[in-house]
């Protein structure tokens, strides 16, 4: 019963806590935006790694490892409650640090990235989507966090 909304008196359907939800108005748009780029990473890494693995090994693992952590934000994103919205957090913020990482890395040490990731110089392959994405999420992440109220099991406050 960990993330149970409130029910109203009298009535059946749980309250919405609009701070709980991350699912509605524009978080309905970056949801979309994390599918398709789910479903371009996860293809265009399965392509690269079935058919030209050899030539940039490193670069295509990054590709899937990219591919995975779309996946996992758009699935938590779409989910409701304290749980899944950590792990929302936690993808995000590994998708920062992908990008940051990644995208350092292949201008400081472009003989490591001779074929272009996801993250590959900041995204700029994909117009700095993948740049812009994980702030912009995390930026929705924070006004749609979890009240107190809400993130608490109902047994700790009585």
């Amino acid at each position: 019963m960990k993330d149970q909304q409130p029910r109203p008196a009298g009535g059946s359907a749980p309250l919405q806590d609009s701070r709980n939800t991350r699912n509605t108005g524009p978080g309905r748009l970056l949801i979309a935006v994390y599918g398709v780029f789910a479903i371009s990473a996860t293809a265009r890494a399965g392509y690269q790694i079935l058919t030209k693995f050899s030539e940039a090994p490193v670069a295509y693992l990054l590709s899937a490892f990219a591919a995975l952590v779309y996946v996992a934000a758009t699935v938590s994103l779409a989910k409701s409650g304290t749980t899944w919205f950590k792990v929302s957090v936690a993808a995000v913020l590994v998708e920062l640090a992908g990008v940051l990482v990644v995208g350092a890395l292949s201008v400081f040490d472009s003989v490591q990235f001779p074929h272009e990731t996801v993250w590959s110089l900041f995204g700029r392959g994909y117009g700095f989507i993948p740049l812009l994405l994980p702030v912009l999420g995390l930026v929705w992440l924070y006004r749609r966090r979890p009240s107190r109220a809400t993130a608490t099991p109902a047994k700790a406050r009585q």
